[in-house]
């Protein structure tokens, strides 16, 4: 199985899985996980959810290795949740989605 098989089909079950949970529009909460080492993915990151009404908390590891980053917006579908999901992992490196 090819790497885009397997994300295509987390994406698919994660789609149904909205569907069935929730009414859209509907809030959702993001979480990823960032290095910190590199400040210009962090901003990346928060800039992807600009202009969207998003509520975005940061926090370091107690270390100070990794940046947590917590993203809550209401989202019109569940394609829409899946687009942002896609598009941070094109444009930011080394993330971590959870």
């Amino acid at each position: 199985m090819t790497p885009n098989q397997s994300s295509d089909e987390f994406y698919t079950k994660l789609r149904k899985r909205l569907k069935k949970t929730s009414k859209w529009p509907s809030p959702y909460l993001y979480k990823f996980i960032i290095p910190t080492e590199n400040q210009s993915n962090i901003d990346t990151l928060i800039a992807i959810f600009d202009n969207l009404g998003a509520v975005i908390s940061t926090k370091k590891s107690s270390k100070g290795k990794y940046t947590s980053v917590s993203v809550n917006v209401t989202m019109k579908s569940p394609d829409i949740v899946i687009e942002k999901y896609k598009e941070v992992g094109e444009k930011v490196q080394d993330v971590i989605s959870l």
